[in-house]
C-alpha cells in the first residue's frame, strides 16, 4: 500500500528542513511521540538507527527508524520497522520562493503481517493516509508558528 501528501508551508526550504531535522520537535507534530533514541551510526546521518517511542492512550508503539538517505535539504527518507509492519518514507522539499515551500511524502508499508492492520489496509486505507496528512498539517501549524530567520 503505497500514498501520497503534500502541502504547502509560509516558511523558506531552511527553516522548513532545519525544524524537520530535529527529532526534538517530533512532539510537535506527531501525536503520542515520546521520544527517540540513538542505538547506532551518527543522529541524523544516512545509515544511522534510532528507537522511537509512542504512546496513545494505553497502547505504546516502538519503532526502529533507519535512515536511507538524508539530503536535506532536499529530501530525506528512511525505513520503518514494527514487529507487525514495514514501510518507507520519503520526504522531499522544493523551494517555491516568496518564503514558502512544499513538503511531499510519499509512504509505502511494505509489510504487514497482522490481521488486524491487513484487513483495515485492504477495507479502509483512508486509515493508514489520514495520520499521514494529519502529522503533515500539524507541521504546517508548527512551523509557520517559528520566526523566519533574517
Amino acid at each position: 500500500m503505497k500514498f501520497n501528501g503534500s502541502i504547502e508551508i509560509n516558511q523558506p526550504i531552511e527553516v522548513v528542513t532545519k525544524l524537520f531535522a530535529d527529532p526534538e520537535n517530533l512532539k510537535e507534530y506527531q501525536e503520542g511521540f515520546e521520544k527517540k533514541e540513538l542505538v547506532s551510526g551518527s543522529m541524523g546521518q544516512d545509515g544511522a538507527i534510532s528507537k522511537m517511542y509512542y504512546k496513545q492512550g494505553k497502547h505504546e508503539m516502538e519503532l526502529t527508524e533507519t535512515i536511507v538517505s538524508n539530503k536535506l535539504p532536499q529530501s530525506f527518507e528512511a525505513f520503518y520497522h514494527h514487529k507487525h509492519m514495514d514501510n518507507t518514507m520519503k520526504c522531499t522539499f522544493t523551494d517555491l520562493g516568496d518564503n514558502k515551500t512544499r513538503y511531499d511524502t510519499e509512504v509505502e508499508y511494505t509489510r504487514i503481517n497482522w490481521v488486524m492492520p491487513r484487513l483495515i489496509a485492504i477495507l479502509f486505507p483512508s486509515m493508514y493516509r489520514k495520520p499521514a496528512q494529519k502529522w503533515l498539517n500539524n507541521f504546517k501549524v508548527f512551523a509557520e508558528k517559528q520566526p523566519i530567520e533574517q
